[in-house]
């Protein structure tokens, strides 16, 4: 339980971030769009690193990737080693990106394709984020405070409920006034007490537990291992649509195979790392191409991290309770047969805050799980607005002020909050919640991923190709959805062998896989078979049409320091590769 000295620890915090937002609203010169969305495009290397970084490791790491952990193992781990994406952002699509001077993705594809490419991205976007990025932030603060505060009842609402609506709030608050602006820079706060909580977590929870041997010892060899079977040990594989105790179809595997991570993965990590809003933002806000590469390269390594402060602490949750050294988290965490109950799961690295760590630390630690949540929901929050303001408002009201527009953008976050409470019984239902997100991200990313990168690749590619990717991709994406959610709402099963069953029970990557190579043939085929664009419009915006002097300034941007840390970085994730063998 929190001691008072606790909650004193984590009243401070609240105090510093309220600062740092004030300090922030009061730094901004006027209330323009340039401004709120984009920090007035002056962030330096280090705040556009650490806020992606600060963005990304929020609700689905604490609460999801650390149940993951205690479910799964590293087998997720996968997603973290995506770390080299941001080498991608920061040397290949963000020049384009910061060229073309745009607030949101949605208008680099207009620019590129046709304005109605980015109002088809922007729709999928903003379902994206609703169903992700903000249901999940929502539904990780119920879970974390239901964790630290199980006993606490208010209107009728359990602590699930309260944790996640004070959440709303809190977080709303300063990103709905403050714009980019407070958010990068409480950002960039929050990820150094996001960072030292977590190695906190770790050390006191190892320490209870025994060691680094004794976890392995625990665990075993399957838990250690990022490289799953094509199928489970003792089953045999089968191309027949067919899922029995001692035989399967490869590919209704679900326990993350090690081609499906490795091979199908990376089209979710390239399309958020590379392609996002809610990422990309960052480095649209960056001074200069030099400040962006820079951050994406340090986000990089920050990046790299998670695998050792959220898998690992889920990892010793599981141990724990396991082994019997703590009983509580044996009760909360373990069925009655053994094996782990996921729905627990997902408070595991809460539980280890409440029982592992002493007094005084345990209150930095709360500190850096609300920071984590807080700042996740602040940046979907601010990426919303901006899409909606930017790509729907502001096309519709082309004449509104700048002050309307922000107005517009404020009003839309709560919108969109709303929407995302309601489907909080979905990602209940759900596997775990790292695998509810990992998997509606599978399903919208293809036809994002292809458009984008191919584009950037292909001068021959054109608008009616892009929107017919765009448009083809999202509804094979929500076809799956449909058939998946009925099911993970409970009371819904499809007959064995059925065309349904056999979609639901497709493992998400290799459907992730069908939708992109069907996209692929799409774009060309749409494209080929329809009027070339005009390339002195697409000048600047592919490989093969940059100009000499787009060339020359790219090239001034980087030195040798940004090409030894980049090797440097992929060192790295082979190494972790290498020793998560099992």
């Amino acid at each position: 339980m929190l001691t008072w000295i606790d909650w004193a620890i984590i009243l401070f915090y609240f105090a510093v971030i309220a600062g740092v937002s004030w300090w922030a609203v009061k730094k901004k010169d006027k209330d323009s769009p340039d401004d709120y969305f984009l920090a007035g495009r002056h962030l330096g290397w280090f705040i556009v690193g650490a806020s992606i970084f600060a963005s990304n490791i929020g609700s689905e790491h604490l609460v999801g990737l650390a149940g993951s952990g205690a479910t799964d193992g590293v087998a997720l781990a996968h997603y973290e080693l995506h770390a080299w994406c941001l080498l991608v952002l920061g040397w290949v699509m963000g020049p384009f990106f910061m060229r073309s001077k745009v607030f949101t993705m949605p208008e680099f594809l207009e620019k590129r394709f046709t304005p109605q490419a980015r109002t088809v991205l922007s729709l999928i976007s903003l379902f994206a984020y609703i169903l992700t990025k903000i249901a999940v932030g929502i539904f990780a603060g119920g879970v974390v405070f239901r964790a630290l505060l199980p006993d606490i009842n208010f209107m009728g609402m359990d602590s699930f409920w309260i944790g996640s609506i004070l959440l709303i709030i809190l977080t709303g608050v300063y990103t709905i006034i403050g714009g980019l602006r407070a958010v990068v820079y409480t950002e960039t706060l929050q990820t150094f007490v996001k960072i030292i909580g977590a190695l906190l977590v770790t050390y006191f929870g190892l320490k209870a537990l025994g060691g680094w041997d004794k976890l392995r010892e625990v665990c075993g060899s399957d838990m250690f291992n990022l490289w799953k079977p094509v199928v489970p040990e003792g089953v045999e594989s089968t191309w027949a649509p067919v899922k029995e105790a001692g035989r399967q179809a490869w590919y209704f595997n679900d326990k993350y195979p090690w081609p499906a991570m490795l091979f199908c993965a990376p089209i979710i990590g390239l399309w958020y790392w590379c392609t996002d809003q809610y990422i990309v933002q960052r480095i649209l806000g960056a001074r200069d191409d030099k400040q962006a590469r820079r951050g994406s390269i340090f986000a990089g390594f920050l990046k790299l991290t998670p695998v050792f402060l959220f898998i690992i602490p889920g990892m010793i949750c599981f141990a724990l309770a396991k082994t019997g050294l703590n009983a509580d988290i044996q009760e909360r965490l373990m069925n009655a047969d053994g094996t782990v109950n996921r729905e627990a799961a997902q408070g595991s690295f809460a539980m280890l805050v409440t029982h592992v760590l002493p007094v005084g630390v345990r209150g930095i630690v709360v500190a850096g799980l609300l920071a984590a949540l807080m700042s996740a929901l602040a940046g979907v929050f601010n990426a919303s607005s901006s899409l909606f303001t930017m790509d729907f408002y502001s096309k519709l009201r082309p004449k509104a002020s700048q002050e309307k527009l922000v107005r517009v953008g404020r009003i839309a976050t709560v919108v969109m909050v709303i929407i995302g409470l309601l489907w909080i019984p979905v990602i209940q239902g759900a596997k775990g919640l790292y695998d509810y997100l990992q998997g509606i991200q599978a399903y919208l990313a293809p036809p994002i991923f292809v458009v984008f990168f191919f584009g950037v690749f292909m001068k021959r590619l054109n608008g009616p190709g892009c929107l017919a990717t765009l448009l083809t991709g999202f509804a094979m994406g929500l076809f799956r959805l449909i058939v998946d959610t009925p099911v993970k709402l409970g009371g819904t099963a499809y007959t064995e062998g059925s065309f349904l069953w056999v979609v639901n029970n497709i493992f998400f990557q290799y459907y992730s896989l069908l939708i992109t190579i069907v996209c692929i043939l799409v774009f060309i085929g749409v494209s080929y078979a329809t009027k070339a664009p005009a390339y002195e419009r697409i000048s600047g915006l592919t490989f093969s049409t940059l100009s000499e002097q787009d060339r020359m300034e790219n090239r001034a941007s980087w030195n040798w320091k940004d090409v030894a840390l980049s090797v440097l970085m992929i060192l790295l994730i082979i190494a972790i590769y290498s020793y998560f063998t099992g």
